[in-house]
């Protein structure tokens, strides 16, 4: 019972460190899209940015992210093996995502508004955390 407590406990403080990024977003990272997705019209340019300090930015919120979410699948599964298969997904999906977000934006970025918001929105936002955690339950579950 007390595990229990416990295990909720922690992943309810995870999740409130994923909502504190997304909380001080604007105050911690570089991303001149964030007000441009909230205030875009279709007619909006796209806005120019560092590519270097965007890069960064947004590779040090996933990491965070990430960080966040692995912890939160070995609170839930304590499967240090399925934590690191997890942890090459997220590094295999953010190479692929970065660099699909970097062509998007200066080879068709204008014309591709959606893609580049969905792009940059899986980058940004724990979504695979979202993917995962019912997957591996499924999947634990099924083995047993």
């Amino acid at each position: 019972m007390f595990k229990n407590c416990l295990q909720i406990l922690l992943v309810l403080i995870l999740i409130f460190l994923l909502v504190c990024v997304r909380m001080f977003e604007n105050q911690l990272f570089y991303d001149p899209f964030l007000q441009y997705f909230k205030s875009s019209s279709s007619t909006n340019v796209l806005p120019n940015v560092d590519n270097f300090k965007l890069f960064i930015s947004l590779f040090v919120r996933y990491f965070l992210n990430t960080i966040i979410s692995l912890t939160i699948i070995y609170v839930l599964f304590k499967d240090l093996i399925l934590v690191k298969f997890t942890a090459v997904l997220y590094v295999i999906f953010f190479l692929i995502l970065i660099l699909l977000f970097f062509v998007v934006y200066h080879y068709f970025g204008q014309n591709h508004k959606m893609l580049l918001f969905y792009v940059r929105r899986f980058i940004i936002q724990p979504l695979f955390l979202l993917l995962f955690v019912p997957a591996f339950y499924f999947q634990k579950n099924i083995k047993s």
